[in-house]
Parts: C-alpha cells; sequence; structure tokens
C-alpha cells in the first residue's frame, strides 16, 4: 500500500471549497505525518523534538487557523510533520475540529501519531478512540511519562497497545526520553506493507448498530472506494453540514483520489433518508455513541491504568491548588502576580531601553541625519526621511522591545507552569454572572499581550454568542502596546506625587488598577450585551486544570522572543512607518503659514479640553490608529515638531532618564494632573488598533459588528473622561 501524500489541489479553488489537503513542500518530504491530540498534552515540545524546531507556520486553506509544520530525516528518507490543531473530540464541527478530522479522514497522511497526557489518559482516551475509528495508521505516543511517575501512575504500555491495537511509545519529551523509539516506530508504520493493526472500535448496541450498518453499506455502494464510511454515515446521523457538503456538492471526490463523483440525485436521496431516520431518532444516537465512547475509554483504562494517589493526583498539587484556586487566596496571588509581573516589567526594561535610546536616537539619528546632508539631499527628504520615518520607528522599537521581550516571556512562564487555566478557574463564576463564558478568561489573558491575538483566540469558545460577546469586550485588556503609555504617565504623574522611595510602587499599583478597571469594563459591557442585543443562555464547559509543570526557561524565551515579542516588534514597525511619514508632513506642509497638524491640535483643543485632554493627544490618538505602540512617539514627534522644543532626548521620553525634562515639556504645554489621569483612561477606553480591528472583522466576518467593537470602548472613554474631568473641575 503506498501511503505517500497526494497532490494538493486538483481544480485549483481550496481556498473556496474547505478542501484540507496536506500535499507535499515542493517535493521535498517522502511522507507526511500528522501529529494530533488535545490541548496540553506536550504535543508543541513532541513536535519540537522530532523536527528539531525546524518549523514554518501558516494558515490552513480557506481558515485562518495557524498551521504548524516541520520536518526531519529518518532511515533514509524525508517526513513531513504537520502539527494539527489541539481538540477534545472530533465530533462537533468548531473550526479546529473540522481541520484536524478533514486532514486525518481525506488527506490520507502516511500515519497519525496521537499525543496523549500519561497523567490523564482517561481524558485523551476520547479523541484516541475517535482517530483510531478513522485512521488506518496511528501511533499512540503517551507523553508525560516523567510526570505520571511523579504522581504515582502507571501504565501497562504493552497492554495498552494491546486493547487500542495501535503501537503505544511512552515518552518525556522535554528530556527527550522515548523520542527515538518514536521515530523509530513511525518509520516502521509507514513500511507496512499492510494495515497490520486493527483499531479499537466503539461498539453501539445492537439495533443503532444496524441502522448504521446498513446506511454505511449503501453510502459504499453509491461511492464506491470510499474511506471510513462508518464515521461519515455517523456524522451524517449528527446532522454535521459540512460533511454533508462534500457528497452534495460532489467535493467528495476531490478529497479522496480514486472515488468517482456519486451521481447528485441518488446521494441526495440517501441523505434525506439518513435525515428522516436521525429525526425519528432525536437526539437519541449522538448520545449513544458518546457513552458507546466513553464506556469502551472507561474499560480500556480501567484494565491499563493504576494509580498510586486519590484521582491520580500528587498531593502537592493538591495542596497548590486548595491554595491559588480557594475563594480567600485566589484573587489575591492573582493580583500579586500580575503587580510582579508589571514591576519586573517596568524595572527591568528600563536600562535596554535607555541604551535603544541613546543608540537608535541620540546617536544614529543625529548621524542619519549628517549623511543626509552629506549627500546633498533636499531639506525636505532629509526631514521626511529620518525626521519623520526613521525617528517614529526607532522611538517604537525603543518603547516597545524591552517591555515586551521581558512580559511576554513572563507571561509564557506563567502559562507552561499551568497557572493560567487557574486563572480562568477563578474568574468562571465571574464571567458567568455576566452572561459570558468562562474561556473568556483565557482570551482575556492573551488580550493583555495582544489584543489582536486576544481576539482570534476567541475560536476556543464553540457558542457564537458567548464568542462574540469575547471578541467585542477584548479590547478592555490592556495590551502590551498600551503598557509604556500607562507607565509613563504614571511615573511623571502620579509616582511624582509620592516620597522617592514609593514612586515605583506607586506607579505600578497605579497601573495595576487601572488594568483591573479594565477587567471591570469587560464584565460590565459583557453583562450589558448578553441582557441586551446578545441574548441567551451561558454555556458550560469542561476546563482541564493540568498537572503543575516546571517551565522550560530556554524554550519559553526562545518561543516567546520569536513567536510573540519579534512578530508583534514587526507588526509595529510595519505600521510606525507611514505612520511617521504622516506625522512629519502634517507638522511641515503649511496652509497660509500654518501646519496641517497645528489645524488639526487647535480644531480637536476644545473636545480635548472638555475630555480633559488637549489637542495634541487625540491627534496622536488619530494618527496612532495602526498601532497602540506609536502614541507616545507621536505625542512627542507632535509636540516637539509644533512647537519647535528641540534637544529632548528620547531616552528621557521614552524610559524617564530625565523625568524632570519630561514633566517641564509636558507642563509647559499645558498638561496637568487631570491630563496624566484620563490620558491613562483614555489609553485603556479607547478604539483597537487597525491591526485588531482588521482581525475583529476576519473573525466575525460582520462590519456591523466590527464596527460595534470598535465604537463602544471609544464611546466609553470619551464618556469616562468627560465625567471624570466634570467631577474634577466641581471640586477642585
Amino acid at each position: 500500500m503506498n501511503h505517500k501524500t497526494q497532490s494538493n489541489c486538483p481544480n485549483g479553488n481550496c481556498q473556496s471549497s474547505h478542501i484540507y489537503r496536506l500535499g507535499t513542500r515542493a517535493g521535498d518530504a517522502d511522507y507526511t505525518i500528522a501529529l494530533a491530540g488535545n490541548p496540553n498534552t506536550g504535543k508543541s515540545t513532541i513536535f519540537n523534538a522530532l523536527t528539531g524546531l525546524k518549523q514554518h507556520t501558516g494558515n490552513w486553506p480557506g481558515k485562518t487557523i495557524a498551521k504548524l509544520e516541520g520536518g526531519f530525516r529518518y532511515g533514509g528518507h524525508k517526513y513531513r510533520l504537520v502539527d494539527l490543531p489541539g481538540t477534545y473530540s472530533l465530533l462537533s464541527t468548531s473550526e479546529d475540529e473540522e481541520i484536524a478530522r478533514n486532514v486525518i479522514l481525506f488527506s490520507r497522511p502516511a500515519a497519525t501519531v496521537i499525543v496523549a497526557d500519561a497523567t490523564r489518559l482517561e481524558r485523551n482516551m476520547n479523541l484516541i478512540l475517535q482517530i483510531g475509528e478513522i485512521s488506518s495508521r496511528c501511533i499512540l505516543c503517551l507523553n508525560l511519562l516523567d510526570e505520571a511517575r511523579r504522581n504515582r501512575v502507571h501504565i501497562d504500555l504493552r497492554a495498552l497497545s494491546k486493547r487500542l491495537g495501535m503501537p503505544v511509545v511512552g515518552t518525556s519529551a522535554r528530556s527527550g526520553e522515548g523520542i527515538p523509539a518514536l521515530l523509530a516506530e513511525i518509520d516502521r508504520v509507514v513500511h507496512e506493507d499492510d494495515a497490520t493493526w486493527q483499531h479499537a472500535r466503539f461498539e453501539l448496541p445492537p439495533r443503532e448498530e444496524k441502522l448504521v450498518v446498513g446506511f454505511t453499506q449503501r453510502l459504499e455502494s453509491i461511492v464506491p472506494g470510499l474511506p471510513n464510511a462508518r464515521w461519515l454515515t455517523l456524522r451524517l446521523f449528527d446532522g454535521d453540514p459540512v460533511v454533508r457538503h462534500y457528497f452534495t456538492s460532489g467535493e467528495i471526490s476531490e478529497l479522496t483520489p480514486g472515488v468517482q463523483p456519486p451521481d447528485p440525485s441518488t446521494v441526495t436521496s440517501l441523505l434525506d433518508e439518513i435525515a428522516k431516520a436521525s429525526n425519528t431518532l432525536g437526539a437519541k444516537l449522538q448520545d449513544t455513541v458518546s457513552e458507546a465512547i466513553y464506556s469502551t475509554a472507561n474499560r480500556i483504562c480501567s484494565e491499563c491504568v493504576t494509580y498510586g494517589y486519590e484521582n491520580g493526583r500528587a498531593p502537592f498539587d493538591v495542596k497548590i491548588d486548595r491554595i491559588v484556586t480557594s475563594r480567600r487566596w485566589g484573587f489575591p496571588i492573582m493580583l500579586v502576580l500580575l503587580g510582579a509581573v508589571l514591576w519586573i516589567t517596568i524595572v527591568g526594561s528600563n536600562y535596554p531601553s535607555g541604551f535603544l535610546s541613546w543608540l537608535l536616537v541620540d546617536t544614529l539619528h543625529p548621524w542619519l541625519v549628517e549623511l543626509g546632508h552629506t549627500a546633498h539631499f533636499p531639506g525636505w527628504l532629509t526631514g521626511f526621511l529620518f525626521d519623520g520615518v526613521y525617528l517614529a520607528t526607532a522611538w517604537v522599537v525603543a518603547v516597545m522591545l524591552p517591555p515586551m521581550a521581558i512580559f511576554f516571556p513572563l507571561f509564557t512562564l506563567l502559562e507552561d507552569f499551568g497557572y493560567l487555566p487557574r486563572v480562568a478557574f477563578n474568574l468562571d463564576e465571574l464571567f458567568r454572572r455576566a452572561g459570558a463564558h468562562g474561556k473568556q478568561a483565557l482570551t482575556m489573558t492573551m488580550g493583555f499581550g495582544c489584543n489582536a491575538a486576544g481576539v482570534v483566540a476567541t475560536r476556543i469558545i464553540d457558542s457564537p454568542r458567548e464568542r462574540l460577546i469575547a471578541i467585542i469586550t477584548n479590547n478592555f485588556s490592556l495590551c502590551n502596546g498600551r503598557w509604556p503609555t500607562q507607565i509613563m504617565i504614571a511615573t511623571l504623574f502620579l509616582g511624582a506625587l509620592a516620597p522617592a522611595a514609593l514612586q515605583g510602587t506607586v506607579a505600578m499599583g497605579s497601573v495595576v488598577i487601572i488594568a483591573l478597571l479594565g477587567i471591570a469594563f469587560m464584565f460590565l459591557v459583557s453583562w450589558a450585551l448578553s441582557r441586551t442585543v446578545l441574548r441567551g443562555q451561558v454555556s458550560t464547559f469542561h476546563l482541564e486544570l493540568p498537572p503543575y509543570r516546571p517551565p522550560q526557561l530556554w524554550r519559553t524565551i526562545y518561543t516567546s522572543l520569536i513567536d510573540r515579542t519579534i512578530i508583534v516588534l514587526g507588526r509595529a514597525v510595519t505600521f510606525a512607518i507611514p505612520a511617521g511619514a504622516l506625522i512629519w508632513l502634517s507638522c511641515n506642509i503649511t496652509i497660509g503659514g500654518e501646519s496641517i497638524a497645528s489645524y488639526l491640535i487647535r480644531w480637536l483643543d476644545a473636545p480635548g479640553m472638555i475630555m480633559g485632554l488637549n489637542g495634541v493627544i487625540l491627534l496622536a490618538y488619530i494618527l496612532a490608529i495602526p498601532a497602540n505602540e506609536i502614541v507616545i512617539p507621536t505625542v512627542l514627534m507632535l509636540i516637539v515638531l509644533t512647537t519647535g522644543v528641540h534637544g529632548l532626548g528620547a531616552g528621557a521620553g521614552v524610559m524617564f532618564e530625565d523625568e524632570g525634562a519630561m514633566q517641564t515639556l509636558f507642563h509647559a504645554n499645558g498638561w496637568t494632573l487631570l491630563t496624566g489621569i484620563n490620558l491613562m483612561l483614555f489609553c485603556l477606553l479607547h478604539n483597537p488598533c487597525s491591526t485588531t480591528i482588521y482581525s475583529i472583522y476576519k473573525e466575525t466576518k460582520s462590519a456591523k459588528w466590527t464596527a460595534v467593537a470598535s465604537l463602544v470602548p471609544l464611546a466609553l472613554g470619551v464618556v469616562v473622561t468627560i465625567l471624570v474631568a466634570s467631577i474634577w473641575r466641581l471640586f477642585a
């Protein structure tokens, strides 16, 4: 049997037809291996161990869910490894489950490696049985054996392999244990002449099994050569619209090479009969299938797994959870950790940001200007390139890079340690009361790094209504691009009010309060939406608390810097370049002897004063729509270019090397304590950046909901700042 991967898109229309073909990358792989499994099983670590971090990312055809691919050599053959989205089941029609199912079902990889958690095998067995049902060549990679031993969980690998009807390899990918055996097993299974393994099947009751077998045989007669016809029949009984579309549109022949297009009328007639039989049974068959899967899973686990501790959890882990998820200590611990992360970010980024400011602005900027003069550039070109485009970009790098390089690794360490699911557990009840989904706690946490990433992360929420609530309210998470503004203003205006020894603590506390205020607005807006335009029942969900794991420091630093910091920084620089050009042009193109920026600032001063701000700040937020990261550089450039103030090093503006100079600059332009407070509030409550707006549109496919998600926080920002300014002036 030849299991080499087939070509990709026969008709070149994969983008529009929901086809998920693996294919080979320019013919450089002999075999394609699919990597599947539940979330939190160490699947990414297995991927990295097999590929040696030789990976690249892209999107699945027709979808925006990212895919990760890599390659490795073994036994003289080239293998392509495709990391499927982590999923708990293949029975529903969420995007990640649909992709994972279709790759295994239709693309027919040479083998499918299923990664399971050895400490939680019974929770992984559901997916293992489903994949074994639809794939002829599976290998179970039982990962995290070291944690299983620590928790006194013993698994009889030989018995488990016999019960499942597939090879089982035990691994601990972080230490490399079992990886050579896994490679050897992949190579052996791929090169077997025939499928010698008979995977375990879940058995339905006789009446339902007879009904399914009858329709399966009829489907096979109408579509000869159809693989996994039993599974497809079950999905048709379940009313799966995607699978039904494959048959009615004729795409089933494109998905499965060698299958002839079926007669449309005959297929439609059979599908109608299946739908009628399904309606007669109601939800009984779906329940029966689920019960059969779980019953088979429980039986296999009871025969192969023994636990030394009650519930398979080490007493130490249980003790930690009793503290971090308790009503008394759960929230204080969350606040302490948030404060600690902010404090480390604030203090730790001072020196590298100061260095970058000195290097990029104080040193390279004058050199570039002199270079322009030496090359006899026209004055306007030197100003446009170096005072506009370059200076804005340099400020963005100095502002963003050091805080992100600290914040993202700290965030990832908490994620790897297993603490973030505990945050979701603690906040679940609050989100439920607000009419939102408990998983929104996870998307909210992602938003603290990047709102666009938080919006994309809402895919983990199956309910369209609750997912929409999470998308609309994610902007209330204080993203990384807004931290520099908050930190600078808190230090210059609020920290300066405290004694020198307490200034850092006061600044940190102020930023924490702003972050908590954003979470409060998230609950408030979620509550309002769930009781007005997005009414509905709150979904329940199963939240798995993974075991605590010692983070892998170097892998965390690598993934944080490459997959998060560099990507987000690259996006910010991309937007900073045209923004810097626009700022310089607006400040240097004059009408009647006055620059366009001056006109706009004067026009915006009136609403700015009502909001306790000023025209410079409002114009900066308009020009900085491409990226929140460029707000402070934009403010500084507007002040310098419109007032003629020079000689202020960017290091002082970015990382407070000369707080007195910054305060003098702002006070000279009419900034007060009210301006600082309302700037912090408006920084929290304003429209999303353009990248987030684009992400919202891509996720919702709706201009209306994109507008709502963009205008709701902006409207709140205007109302809140006006209210604060009015009360301030009333009692001042």
